[in-house]
């Protein structure tokens, strides 16, 4: 069993990276940077190598600036919303023919589970699709001033961005951030995750003799190198980033050099309120899913399930069933539904929380292992639950971002919306009810940017998406996510009195 899941890994790596080199992607075509230095991303499942990435540094940067500055001035700027809108849609074509390509590589580069994989590359599609859809629907607005005055507003892309995307869902985050801002009317500098690159280079290699040169750049390397340089740079002049607060404070030190806006998506410790009259199956069910989809690595994970005393036993007995349809598998097998953590520092840092969730005096009910046997070449972790949480305990107050799920009480509404809002991050958070008056009244009282009702998702490239407090600024996806790619101009146009 072991040599076979190893077998099937190394075949699906050599098939995926065969007739494909990796490398940083600037003004149209693949780049060698001239520092020699490679970045190796691993298959998680079984800790092999999949490709050595080159390593872009400042330098670097510097070239794909310029070159996105040359697309802009040369061409990009003069084209009209309905050309932009025919070139998304025709990378959209093009990536859809790579569907199963890109799948892959997505699977074995993060460890998700081939059929997330898939949905989350469709979603991709669909997130692209739309911001094409929406090219034409970016106009100013005529503001009314007089008859001796005319005044309009325009909408006007920034023309350079920089973009960087998280490891944990790259080609998604990908389309999330390059499809407002080529629908605007900007091109973008993007950096990858150094531990999860192959999709977002495939995608732009797939752009080729679509865009105009030079429109779409990835820069893969490292943070220190690549991310404060591209963070800091004087020429870009909108910076969008997607991963940790901590890492999101240094990115916006960053802009602030230059004074370039940002929007932030960061982290979160998102709760799920628990009801007296939810559906516990239901409910179980959602709360399972958002903590356990995609082994726990989600910014908008209910990591905290929040239970009404009178539904308390009910909703743990629906959410254990829920839980142990989450198995520890083979990434690649159709209907696995967790693999493995994506990196060796995530996996020890969750095993880390584990270990202190044990001290901190609260009771492991369910998990917190690695599994054996065939598995144990990966960085696994079991479905991890955890009970009689205090807020105070480490667990129930920093983002682990692992599948560990921490389950607290309250008595009364009013105490379960203070136990929700007692977190400095306000990315998410669920509600369990079949009231729908006290779902409205709810979902008005949490401080979150997004709230699931008696369920996890669906996410739509239509709704916004972004956080409050700690969790960031601005949006992803939605109108408002193109707005964040615009500058609005205003004009005033002063009207002589005719003369005939």
């Amino acid at each position: 069993m072991e040599n076979s899941i190893l077998t099937a890994h190394e075949d699906a790596i050599t098939d995926v990276t065969t007739d494909t080199t990796f490398t940083p992607w600037i003004d149209g075509e693949q780049y060698l940077p001239n520092q020699d230095v490679t970045i190796e991303t691993l298959d998680p499942a079984v800790t092999r190598p999949i490709a050595a990435i080159p390593a872009c540094d400042g330098d670097d940067v510097d070239a794909a600036v310029e070159a996105a500055w040359d697309a802009y001035d040369r061409e990009w700027e003069a084209t009209s919303p309905a050309e932009r809108a025919s070139m998304l849609r025709e990378w959209v074509d093009e990536l859809r023919d790579h569907e199963d390509e890109l799948t892959r590589l997505e699977c074995l580069d993060t460890g998700k589970p081939i059929e997330q994989a898939r949905g989350e590359v469709q979603g991709a599609f669909d997130t692209l699709d739309y911001y094409a859809s929406l090219c034409r629907t970016i106009g100013g607005d005529q503001i009314a001033a007089g008859n001796g005055l005319h005044a309009y507003t325009r909408k006007e892309p920034f023309g350079v961005v920089g973009q960087i995307i998280p490891w944990n869902f790259p080609i998604w985050s990908l389309t999330w951030k390059l499809g407002p801002a080529l629908a605007a009317g900007n091109t973008s500098v993007l950096k990858p995750a150094q531990d999860a690159p192959l999709t977002a280079i495939r995608a732009a290699q797939l752009s080729a003799d679509i865009f105009p040169d030079g429109v779409v750049n990835v820069v893969p390397g490292t943070g220190s190198d690549v991310g404060n340089a591209l963070t800091g740079h004087g020429g870009v002049q909108k910076v969008s980033f997607t991963g940790s607060r901590r890492v999101g404070e240094r990115v916006m030190q960053g802009a602030a050099s230059h004074i370039a806006p940002v929007t932030l998506e960061l982290g979160s410790k998102s709760p799920f309120l628990v009801f007296p009259d939810a559906n516990p199956s239901k409910v179980g069910q959602a709360v399972a899913d958002g903590i356990y989809y995609s082994s726990g690595e989600i910014c908008d994970a209910f990591s905290r399930a929040i239970v009404h005393t009178d539904i308390y036993e009910e909703f743990l007995d629906a959410f254990l069933e829920a839980a142990e349809s989450y198995t520890c598998g083979d990434p690649l097998e159709e209907g696995t539904t967790m693999g493995p953590l994506t990196t060796a520092d995530q996996y020890e840092s969750v095993r880390k929380y584990i270990s202190l969730g044990k001290q901190s005096g609260s009771n492991l009910i369910y998990g917190g292992g690695t599994p054996d046997g065939p598995l144990d070449r990966g960085w696994y972790v079991e479905p991890t639950v955890f009970t009689d949480v205090d807020s105070d305990m480490r667990i129930a107050r920093e983002e682990i971002f692992g599948p560990v799920q921490t389950v607290q009480k309250f008595d009364s509404y009013e105490e379960g919306i203070e136990r929700a809002n007692d977190t400095r991050f306000g990315l998410s958070a669920g509600i369990g009810t079949e009231d729908t008056s006290l779902a409205h009244r709810a979902a008005a009282d949490l401080e979150a940017g997004i709230v699931y009702v008696n369920d996890y998702g669906p996410i739509l490239p239509e709704a916004p998406y972004g956080g409050f407090k700690e969790s960031g600024i601005g949006k992803d996806l939605g109108e408002a996510s193109l707005d964040h790619y615009l500058q609005t101009k205003s004009v005033y146009m002063n009207l002589e009195n005719p003369t005939c």
